[in-house]
């Protein structure tokens, strides 16, 4: 009976330690996911008059940028526009670890790589030349 009863005794202290360790692990975790929460790198390039009405045009008809902050062309592609005109862009962040994501607008509308242009109701994917993206949404210059 005594081998029962510290074989119990080691079970609920199994168990304890368990929950214990088992708690820290999803408070850690949850701190951690907080911890990593991640935004794109700033833009640091300059705008110029023409890129800050093209991303004002592109604002005017709705037309979204879906990034992931850990992407490369991403950043490359928000770079080529500059700082003052990145405010503009209807930029929609989709990865779900990131800082204000929008993941489940991404996954509603099937972006797979990044970035994808949504203009005028079309997706199209991977980085593209500015006079490409005027072409696309029908820019036709600021007069």
């Amino acid at each position: 009976m005594n081998k029962v009863m510290n074989f119990s005794g080691f079970t609920f202290i199994g168990v304890a330690l368990s929950f214990l360790v088992g708690g820290a692990t999803v408070s850690w975790q949850t701190n951690h996911d907080v911890a990593i929460a991640q935004s794109m790198p700033a833009v640091t390039t300059r705008s110029t008059a023409q890129t800050v009405a093209l991303a004002k045009h592109l604002n005017k008809i709705n037309a979204k940028v879906y990034v992931a902050y850990w992407c490369p062309y991403c950043h490359r592609q928000l770079n080529s526009f500059g700082r003052q005109a990145v405010s503009y862009l209807n930029v929609i962040e989709c990865d779900r670890r990131a800082v204000n994501h929008q993941n489940r607008l991404c996954v509603a509308k099937g972006i797979s790589s990044f970035p994808t242009w949504e203009i005028n109701g079309r997706l199209y994917k991977g980085m593209r030349p500015l006079n490409s993206l005027a072409e696309i949404s029908n820019y036709r210059g600021s007069n």
